[in-house]
């Protein structure tokens, strides 16, 4: 019988690490490349100094879109960041899989869950970007595995009970594009479409506009209700995301 495989090694300088992922399943290659993530993961390669995260600089799209990051906020994120990639780096109870993509694909358009498995495409153009992008795959699994409030505990209210459909994938896009704040401010990582568009709707208070606009077949009922409650919110964010990219947002574009 084949076994999965799965081996990781780190080359830590001061600066940075390099993480080098090779999965395979039976005689399919999932992943296998060499990941440049800056000191994102820094507390899990051993850096020198694990408890410091640099002054998070302003970002900024082509159309001159700016975002300032307040450094309290940086290191706020840090702290369950760290928590996170150490989980997904160390627990033997899953896999994250990244599977190698050319495209800029959405993070939920490439989510597969198979028992203990997620897999999650990583753009191989970014590949900095799969450090933030696996966070994604682990927060669908750990909400299969019934393990989601160790990681995103505003997900469970005070009765108890879980958040799930539209109100899950909020608070976990919500944490994704945080994590991505933190990663493009702090450590420098490069730009990716996707990300940068959902960060930029949560920081600019689009995001619900932005899921709901992207993912209407999905969540159709509360799209439905959000446009009632909110006349005119479509076309302001319409123009609001045109003005910051230069193009439609995702859900109304044309396809092909």
């Amino acid at each position: 019988m084949e076994q999965e495989v799965k081996g990781m090694a780190s080359q830590v300088t001061a600066d940075s690490i390099w993480l080098g992922f090779k999965l395979k399943n039976v005689s399919k290659l999932y992943f296998d490349f060499k990941a440049f993530v800056l000191c994102i993961l820094m507390s899990l390669g051993g850096c020198a100094t694990p408890d410091i995260v640099p002054s998070p600089r302003s970002l900024v799209v082509r159309s001159g879109a700016r975002i300032a990051p307040q450094e309290d906020r940086v290191k706020e994120i840090d702290a369950w960041v760290r928590i996170q990639q150490e989980n997904i780096r160390n627990d033997p109870t899953f896999w994250i899989i990244g599977k190698p993509s050319s495209e800029a694909i959405y993070p939920w358009d490439s989510l597969r869950i198979s028992s203990d498995t997620a897999e999650v495409f990583a753009p191989s153009s970014v590949p900095e970007a799969w450090s933030v992008l696996s966070m994604y795959g682990h927060f669908h699994l750990m909400q299969k595995m019934g393990r989601l409030g160790e990681f995103l505990p505003e997900a469970i209210d005070q009765n108890g009970v879980e958040a799930e459909g539209y109100q899950l994938e909020k608070l976990i896009l919500s944490r994704l594009s945080d994590a991505w704040l933190f990663g493009r401010s702090a450590y420098d990582i490069s730009s990716y479409g996707p990300l940068d568009e959902l960060m930029y709707a949560k920081e600019n208070g689009y995001l619900e506009a932005f899921i709901l606009t992207a993912r209407s077949g999905d969540f159709q009922l509360e799209k439905d209700l959000w446009t009632e409650e909110n006349p005119g919110k479509t076309s302001e964010y319409q123009a609001w995301f045109l003005e910051t990219f230069e193009r439609n947002p995702p859900g109304m574009r044309e396809p092909g």
